[in-house]
């Protein structure tokens, strides 16, 4: 058979919504019936492949084969934090790798719910100086099937500790930047929301950007009941300019623009990230967030910035941090200074990267997408 000839590459079953598996299945001269099956055993259930779907014939699993792959990303290591937090590495199909964090806030250990932040990209094309994701570079976008593929592979590793380990909130808020990866972001919300799958209700879902406004607008128009947080860091362009490459395409009039017309459209609230360091800690930045917040809902989330190799950022003293904070709430906003996960295991905020072998191929810190384009792809 030539090249031209060749047969299409599998789909990822990983990255289908029932629908889409239904028509497949349809086209394969199937029951309709065979799709919720295995639409249960792939997102429910968190199948690794076809063996485990032991209600579907040989036969039909022959046929469906041919032109569907099911396969989760293979865990690479694992580590797990004094705090709890558990920090997966893992490999994609083509050799890339990400990482995937398991966040557990809960008080009571006897329940099964926990929160994970996905990766949307491997590494990020936006260069943020004091993020270890950055600085390490873009490889390339993953595809539904690899996000959602996470969390079912990380359900199917608890599941052997605990058999009604469910994931109960999800924060798009690991490697990369969702709204430069739009389309697969938007899939697997629809994926992962449904109620015959993992039934992550959407007001359990928060995604962070670092400020792309075609996305917050798109955020709004077709996904409202996601929470938005917006990395913000900064209270001027001229030190956003540096710490946020992105500040340079949509400067805060224009973010702040969006932010409105996403709380008029929407009517939530907005969470605004702020990764002190100690040039941003001070009192003239936080006077410019108050200006720059006056009249929004929102809340301020304060992290004093992590430790990264290679960063020149320098984490602020406690007493600088209280009070940025104390400055805020004496204009009237909320703020909280987010407690610390992972930081020991290198899973706290900006932290995130590729595994070592894939770090030293890529650019130290890559230009950003010359187009809006990407956000829509």
């Amino acid at each position: 058979m030539s090249e031209r000839e060749a047969a299409p590459a599998p789909v990822d079953i990983c990255g289908l919504s029932l629908s889409e598996l239904t028509a497949l299945c349809t086209e394969a001269g199937l029951a309709p019936y065979r799709s919720r099956q295995l639409f249960e055993w792939v997102q429910r259930r968190a199948g690794a492949g076809w063996a485990e779907a032991g209600n579907i014939s040989g036969a039909d699993k022959a046929r469906l084969a041919e032109g569907l792959s099911w396969g989760l990303p293979v865990p690479l290591e694992e580590r797990v934090s004094a705090d709890g937090t558990r920090k997966f590495l893992f490999q994609l199909a083509d050799g890339e790798t990400i990482e995937t964090v398991l966040l557990d806030y809960r008080k009571d250990r006897s329940r099964s719910h926990a929160t994970l932040c996905l990766s949307v990209q491997v590494g990020c094309a936006l260069g943020c100086p004091f993020c270890a994701t950055g600085r390490a570079g873009w490889r390339r976008n993953l595809s539904p099937g690899e996000i959602t593929g996470q969390l079912l592979a990380v359900t199917a590793r608890m599941r052997r500790e605990n058999a009604s380990f469910h994931v109960g909130n999800l924060v798009f808020m690991g490697m990369g930047e969702p709204f430069y990866n739009m389309n697969a972001f938007l899939q697997a919300v629809r994926i992962l929301n449904d109620a015959r799958g993992q039934n992550i209700g959407a007001r359990r879902m928060t995604v962070s950007t670092a400020g792309v406004v075609p996305g917050i607008l798109r955020l709004a128009a077709e996904a409202p009941q996601i929470g938005l947080a917006v990395s913000l860091h900064a209270g001027t362009d001229e030190l956003r300019d540096v710490l946020v490459p992105l500040n340079r395409r949509y400067p805060l009039a224009r973010l702040m623009e969006a932010c409105r017309e996403y709380v008029l459209r929407t009517g939530r609230r907005i969470t605004f990230e702020m990764a002190l360091t100690e040039e941003s800690a001070t009192e003239t930045q936080a006077r410019a967030v108050a200006a720059l917040l006056r009249g929004l809902p929102a809340h301020v989330n304060l992290i004093p910035v992590n430790i990264v190799a290679g960063s020149a950022a320098r984490r602020p003293t406690g007493a600088r941090v209280a009070a940025f904070r104390r400055l805020l709430t004496e204009r009237g906003l909320a703020v909280t200074i987010r407690e610390e996960r992972g930081a020991d295991i290198e899973a706290a905020c900006g932290q995130l990267r590729q595994s070592g072998a894939k770090r030293k191929g890529a650019e130290a810190i890559c230009h950003l997408p010359s187009s809006d384009k990407t956000s829509q792809e």
